[in-house]
């Protein structure tokens, strides 16, 4: 069936909207002068030079790495299982999992903020285990309904009681049967966790400020000093996201390809009971 023409119309209006101020600060990332015509005025690697020259960048992307990665893996390690037990074992109380998921969107970054500096001002606690737990609380919707979704499409719930049936125990089954099967959709949830933690601004801001700087506060820095060097910072950020992407498509494709042709193997046995020989 033709599509009538006006559907592409729409698709291409709606890739030039998303293209078009990232080619702007593509090019801007790049340009010498772009102040009185349509493109820049020169090219140059300048301001990339400045950048990765510059310590305090690389500190701060090596803290954001740190902090989202950490954060990010204690999440999988947590709420994974967690969301498997309760869908699997405890259907009941799902849902208080997803009241739990709706009440991360009602409060706002700096609600939270204010709330966590005055109910831990009085403990000699490190803000960096402040701030990680507050990221751990705004990645569970991300990662339960991942997970949840995977589970759903699987019907983790019948393989669970295969497996079960077959003589694996509760763990076995979900080390080797449900995690292999949802790892797709826990590796889209953590690359989803992990590019919204590595842009996080206002929490970081407000509870820990400069003296734990971030690409992000080192991005709003220099957002009143240059512009070439904040476009230059915000495409370094999209061409991370794009290579964590690529890479994790590449491993979930490359998985199912080695499923299918790999032969099926066992890793536990059914084991019946002898029968004893009847006696004439």
């Amino acid at each position: 069936m033709k599509r009538p023409f006006y559907h592409y119309v729409t698709i291409g209006i709606v890739v030039l909207y998303l293209i078009i101020p990232l080619l702007g600060t593509f090019l801007y990332s790049f340009a010498t002068e772009w102040n009185h015509t349509v493109l820049p005025e020169g090219l140059s690697f300048e301001w990339y030079q400045r950048l990765f020259s510059d310590s305090r960048f690389i500190d701060a992307f090596i803290r954001s790495l740190l902090i989202s990665l950490g954060t990010t893996a204690i999440a999988v390690l947590i709420i994974v299982p967690t969301v498997c037990a309760v869908i699997l074992y405890a259907p009941k109380l799902e849902k208080y999992i997803q009241a739990i998921t709706v009440m991360t969107y009602a409060i706002p970054g700096i609600i939270l903020a204010v709330g966590l500096i005055r109910s831990y001002s009085d403990f000699q606690l490190s803000k960096i285990l402040i701030v990680m737990g507050a990221y751990f609380v705004c990645v569970i919707p991300y990662m339960y309904q991942g997970t949840r979704n995977s589970l759903r499409n699987i019907n983790g719930a019948a393989l669970m009681e295969a497996a079960e049936v077959l003589g694996a125990s509760r763990w076995g089954a979900f080390r080797h049967v449900i995690v292999p099967n949802i790892i797709p959709g826990i590796l889209v949830s953590a690359l989803l966790s992990f590019s919204i933690l590595f842009g996080e601004f206002v929490l970081i801001n407000m509870i820990v400020g400069t003296r734990f700087e971030t690409v992000q506060l080192y991005l709003f820095a220099q957002t009143s000093k240059s512009g070439h060097m904040a476009s230059a910072i915000v495409v370094c950020y999209f061409v991370l996201m794009a290579l964590i992407t690529a890479l994790i498509i590449k491993a979930t494709s490359s998985r199912k390809t080695k499923k299918r042709a790999a032969p099926k193997k066992t890793w536990f046995k059914l084991t019946l009971p002898k029968k004893e020989a009847v006696k004439s």
